[in-house]
């Protein structure tokens, strides 16, 4: 349900250009002509009880220096104070507008009409009852096969089995889709197809309720028809609003960076690079992180075990995972060891990560105490 918005001002023009601000982001503002004349009188003005209640409060700079805001009838400074305050106006050149923001206790400035795109966007998250962003991570391989999209699938179970929000977003169009590795292909909602068109905002309850739901997380996957192109703009508009709603963002990406994933990039808080302990995957995955590090501030090392399924699980001599992420130059994340069992599990429709005891959900579930920090023991959504 939207959040409720205050406007606050006796100018009608102005009024008229914030309501039509909050109608655009579907939500029907309360207002109120004119703040009240003092600080005695605030429990009989008829915005006391929004200016508790709302998601966000417009104030429009005609009434922010007026009585029980601050002005000549006496308020006393910090009275009445929340957060998610906004003194509107329209004057830049007023030197006195940054005073009568600091006696409303505003948290910002907005000038009409130069801030208006940035103020409908605030607008639309209050609408949202937008809080902490989610920590958004981004898995990618040191080269094909090395496991990433199991990984991705698996860390984002993994979290969704702790009660956060989570969503896993498949920014491979030509991994296979990562619904099938879900057991969830047949599973109602929609497919990046759908959001192909997408530009500026995308509402993020929206796409959330319009997912596929799997294993208690939202999965944004491909369709089985021929479409393998997402605009930049494209992942640009839906990963951002998957970001506002908060919890957690798994994204999982393909080793060739284009214009699409490098929008992806630019968004994550963290990456991860897998990396099989083999000499020749090193040097590999040593292009993929330099073109991935000019993108994105924080990545990190996994470091598979060598041999693959059934194969030798030993190191090769000086090739330990503390060599490999040496090598790489990054800092390791951990070592991820091969999970017996994992490739019948899946196709019978155990989707990665959801046997507790196995290596991947033991390895994720470590990753997201020290990735999330105190909100892990809180069960919290966010970073």
């Amino acid at each position: 349900m939207a959040e409720t918005i205050l406007i606050v001002t006796e100018d009608e023009d102005l009024l008229d250009d914030l309501l039509r601000l909050c109608a655009a982001a579907g939500v029907e503002a309360q207002v109120a002509h004119g703040a009240p004349g003092s600080q005695e009188s605030w429990a009989s003005w008829g915005g006391a009880g929004a200016w508790e209640a709302a998601g966000l409060v417009l104030v429009g700079d005609d009434c922010a220096g007026t009585g029980g805001f601050g002005g000549p009838d006496g308020a006393r400074p910090g009275a009445l104070r929340r957060d998610g305050v906004l003194l509107v106006g329209r004057d830049l050149d007023d030197p006195g507008v940054w005073e009568r923001g600091a006696r409303i206790g505003a948290e910002g400035i907005v000038m009409l009409p130069d801030a208006e795109n940035w103020l409908a966007g605030r607008i639309a998250d209050a609408a949202e009852g937008i809080g902490r962003p989610a920590l958004t991570l981004g898995v990618m391989g040191g080269r094909g096969g090395a496991g990433a999209s199991t990984l991705a699938c698996a860390l984002a179970v993994t979290a969704a089995r702790t009660g956060r929000r989570t969503m896993l977003i498949d920014g491979d169009p030509l991994g296979g889709g990562l619904d099938v590795l879900l057991g969830g292909e047949r599973t109602e909602g929609l497919r990046w197809p759908a959001f192909a068109e997408s530009r500026g905002r995308v509402g993020s309850a929206a796409l959330e309720e319009s997912l596929p739901k799997l294993h208690d997380l939202s999965v944004l996957s491909w369709d089985r028809g021929d479409s393998v192109l997402i605009p930049a703009d494209a992942m640009k508009s839906v990963l951002a609003a998957a970001r506002r709603r908060g919890g957690v963002v798994v994204v999982d990406l393909p080793r060739r960076i284009d214009e699409t994933v490098a929008e992806a990039l630019v968004q994550l808080d963290l990456g991860l690079l897998v990396v099989p302990a083999e000499l020749r995957t090193v040097a590999a995955a040593n292009r993929v992180a330099s073109r991935m590090r000019m993108m994105l501030r924080d990545l990190r090392a996994v470091v598979r075990t060598p041999g693959g399924p059934g194969g030798p699980r030993s190191y090769g001599t000086g090739l330990d995972d503390e060599e490999v992420a040496g090598l790489l130059g990054l800092p390791l994340a951990g070592e991820l060891p091969w999970e017996p069992g994992l490739l019948e599990c899946v196709e019978t429709g155990i989707p990665p990560g959801a046997r507790r005891h196995g290596a991947l959900s033991r390895f994720c579930e470590e990753f997201w105490a020290k990735a999330l920090g105190d909100d892990a023991a809180e069960g919290g959504r966010g970073r």
